[in-house]
């Protein structure tokens, strides 16, 4: 297992970015359905905020470029999305949602204590690696 340890990593991010890089992307086709439907206060302000955090951070995530960093900002915007949108417990539809993004950021939250895995970006793969070579001596 140790040598699929890497690729596994990888398509783990690739899965997990991919709601987001989705989302985000489906938000710059037609941002006043989202700014309208928010209910937020600054609804503009949360629009552009949600773009940038799911573009740029499902982007991080994918590439493994300050992944743990990315991770941790994702994981906090789908607990406040859970919060804000998915809420409503009588609603089992809704309920399901809520827990999904709970889901989600718990798997986020593997990312930040543990990082990216070895086929990452830049620093963060390095780091890993170096980090796991030491866990193992």
């Amino acid at each position: 297992m140790d040598k699929l340890t890497p690729a596994v990593a990888l398509l783990g991010r690739l899965l997990i970015s991919a709601i987001f890089l989705w989302s985000g992307i489906a938000k710059l086709g037609d941002p006043a359905a989202y700014i309208a439907m928010s209910g937020l206060p600054f609804p503009s302000f949360a629009y552009l905020v949600a773009v940038v955090v799911e573009c740029g951070g499902g982007l991080a995530l994918l590439l493994g470029f300050r992944a743990r960093a990315a991770a941790a900002a994702l994981a906090a915007f789908t607990l406040v999305a859970a919060i804000g949108f998915h809420a409503q417990a009588g609603d089992l539809n809704q309920s399901i949602h809520f827990m999904k993004d709970l889901a989600i950021a718990g798997g986020l939250l593997q990312i930040v204590a543990f990082g990216p895995g070895g086929w990452a970006f830049a620093a963060d793969g390095r780091r890993a690696a170096t980090l796991r070579a030491a866990s193992q001596a």
